[in-house]
């Protein structure tokens, strides 16, 4: 090793000008020394510190991989394997961080502590030394000053010892602290070398050490642990490139369609619509009220679950019931500014709901399907079966007729009746049904000329109408005029069959059970408005428009009528038609109604009609009966608060929708 430079301790008393020249270099490497030792200290306490959080975060990781067996994983299934595997590791960094805590010791003691104790030892040391040879030479210097201000004519013996004693002090303190200065900056030369080297000496002795001990603790074991697990790992990992590639074609797939199936309404051209489902799911927009006239739409998510509509709302984490399906009522309806509209009516006609389909398939599918569960179907064992075949024989044993002129028409083909569980209805068929109903006989789902023909006839008249159905306007103004009573009531027409009996009620409800299933089979749901009126002579069906009558029926041919016994606003009456000979019965018919009042209004009011007719026959029974029934200011009966108010209102709008 090659010689360092030094101060020489002879030239201490001297205290030359040379002397102090090579002090400063000697100085200027110290403080050198100073600035880098600090530099290097805070790096070597960053390698502990990182070695000492090595520790902790081993520590802390075994921890952890222990806690991945107490996470309550919402698809935690088919993770035992993993759970032991991670508890073995759990093991094998225990282990490791034993070693890192052994390491970050010896860290602290071979690297950190020898040159904190250099810094603090030596260069501290030589910083005091320092001071102490600045204050010595300071002084020397002032008593050297006073020395030479001593008088020359005029010698004062006493003072000159105590200046000359005062000199060899200063003299002497400012020689030794000059080479105790001078030996400790000699000795510094040799020390940073070793401060230098023994930080570096035991960071890779402690290494050495680590790593040795890494290697014991790396036995067989270990490697077949390790070669066990990359096993493991490769396998999961080839799986999940088949599955990727999978996922990847099935992608590719998908988005090689044509652009019309992100279209919403794209099936509108050539809908496949399945009638037979009994459970549907998707998103509908739902209308609410937001003020007194004012609506909101909202897309919510529906889904059927029994026979109960449920509505969950996105994020949500379970869906709501929103109406109980059994006997409820499904009908389209016309909304000005929405397509694809259908409303839902509970029995009793308090809950009414508006819902919007996406498409025209949606919402033809969500009707068919909320109609199969409003008949209980579910309940049945095999209810896809039984939805099948009721809608295939409904199918075959009803024909909607739209006007008189093709009943004719319609009235030669003859098809096995079937009955069909409509909403609202009795879902038990009664056992005499084909004794009550004729056999193929088709269902009018409309007994109404449009008024524009009545207009046309007017015209073509001079001004004169003729009734189509053989009555003269004078006689139906002198009739309503002679009448003791006379009520109406707001109806729409939903059909009319022909039947085989009127001895009980039994054919009236079978005939709205049959009407009913058969404009749902066929999606006939708009109805109009029209005014029945009741008098004590007939019932007339009258158009609110032209208030022209559109059917008239004596009331004494009225043999049969009956409100619903579930549904209240649904009500049928059985007219029976002239005989056309003696060998010849006559004809039956039954016409069903919905009501915007309760249908036992109505049958009361037919009740009254008809107590009349035969009262009319006897004087005094007439004298009694209108006696005991409030009479209005022109001597007719009143027993309903009018609706001709809210009729003639309403009656305009002939798109409103039958809530049966």
């Amino acid at each position: 090793m090659s010689a360092v430079h030094r101060l020489l301790l002879e030239d201490a008393l001297q205290d030359s000008p040379q002397t102090r020249s090579l002090l400063s270099v000697f100085e200027e490497d110290a403080g050198t020394l100073t600035d880098y030792t600090n530099q290097l200290l805070q790096s070597l306490q960053r390698v502990f510190g990182a070695q000492n959080e090595m520790s902790l975060a081993t520590q802390q990781l075994s921890k952890q991989l222990l806690e991945y067996e107490k996470q309550n994983f919402a698809l935690g299934k088919g993770d035992e394997e993993v759970i032991g595997t991670l508890q073995d590791f759990s093991e094998v960094v225990d282990e490791l961080n034993t070693l890192h805590t052994e390491l970050a010791n010896q860290l602290a003691d071979r690297m950190v502590f020898p040159m904190i104790q250099f810094r603090e030892k030596d260069l501290t040391e030589i910083s005091t030394l320092k001071d102490i040879f600045a204050i010595a030479s300071s002084e020397h210097d002032a008593s050297m000053a006073k020395y030479s201000r001593l008088p020359k004519r005029r010698e004062n013996e006493k003072l000159k010892t105590e200046v000359v004693g005062e000199v060899a002090y200063s003299r002497r303190k400012q020689h030794q602290a000059s080479m105790q200065y001078y030996c400790a900056l000699n000795a510094l030369q040799y020390r940073k070398r070793v401060a230098m080297l023994q930080p570096m000496l035991g960071y890779t002795q402690a290494q050495v050490n680590f790593f040795k001990k890494g290697m014991d603790m790396a036995s067989k074991k270990m490697e077949s642990f390790l070669s066990s697990v990359t096993s493991m790992n490769q396998s999961i990992q080839s799986q999940l490139d088949s599955e990727a590639e999978a996922m990847r074609q099935a992608q590719q797939e998908l988005l090689s369609v044509e652009d019309s199936i992100y279209m919403p309404d794209q099936d509108a051209s050539n809908p496949l619509i399945n009638r037979n489902l009994i459970q549907k799911a998707g998103y509908l927009n739902i209308r609410s009220k937001t003020g007194l006239v004012t609506t909101s739409w909202d897309r919510l998510y529906f889904f059927t679950q029994g026979g109960n509509l449920m509505c969950q709302p996105r994020g949500a984490v379970a869906g709501g019931m929103v109406l109980d399906l059994d006997n409820s009522s499904v009908m389209a309806v016309d909304c000005e500014d929405r397509r694809y509209c259908f409303q839902i009516t509970s029995p009793d006609g308090k809950t009414c709901i508006t819902l919007q389909a996406e498409s025209k398939k949606e919402y033809e599918e969500w009707i068919c399907s909320l109609n199969n569960i409003s008949r209980q179907i579910y309940l049945t064992d095999n209810p896809e079966a039984v939805a099948i075949r009721l809608n295939q024989t409904a199918i075959q044993a009803v024909t909607p007729i739209t006007s008189f002129e093709k009943r004719h028409d319609t009235c030669a083909e003859r098809v096995k009746p079937v009955a069909v569980e409509p909403s609202g209805v009795a879902p038990q068929d009664t056992p005499d049904s084909l004794e009550m109903i004729t056999p193929g006989t088709p269902i009018q789902f409309d007994i109404m000329m449009p008024a524009s023909e009545f207009l046309d006839q007017n015209r073509a008249g001079g001004g004169r109408r003729t009734n189509p159905f053989g009555e003269s306007e004078d006689d139906c103004a002198a009739q309503s005029e002679d009448s003791l009573l006379h009520q109406m009531f707001v109806v729409r027409f939903l059909g009319s069959m022909a039947v085989r009996s009127h001895r009980s009620k039994e054919v009236i409800y079978e005939a709205m059970r049959q009407v009913l299933a058969a404009r749902a089979i066929h999606n006939i749901f708009r109805t109009a408005e029209s005014h029945l009126v009741v008098t004590s002579k007939s019932l007339q069906l009258i158009d609110p428009q032209t208030q022209v009558p559109r059917i008239s029926f004596q009331l004494r041919d009225v043999v049969q009528f009956a409100a619903h016994q579930e549904n209240m606003r649904l009500i049928g009456f059985v007219v029976e038609g002239p005989e056309i000979s003696e060998e010849v019965e006559p004809s039956l018919s039954t016409y069903v109604f919905e009501s915007n009042t309760e249908g036992e209004k109505i049958c009361y009011t037919i009740s009254l009609g008809k107590e009349l007719i035969e009262a009319e026959k006897d004087p005094e029974a007439l004298a009694l009966l209108m006696k005991s029934m409030p009479l209005t200011s022109d001597g007719k009966f009143l027993m309903l608060e009018s609706e001709t108010g809210g009729a003639v209102q309403n009656g305009a709008e002939e798109g409103l929708e039958s809530e049966a």
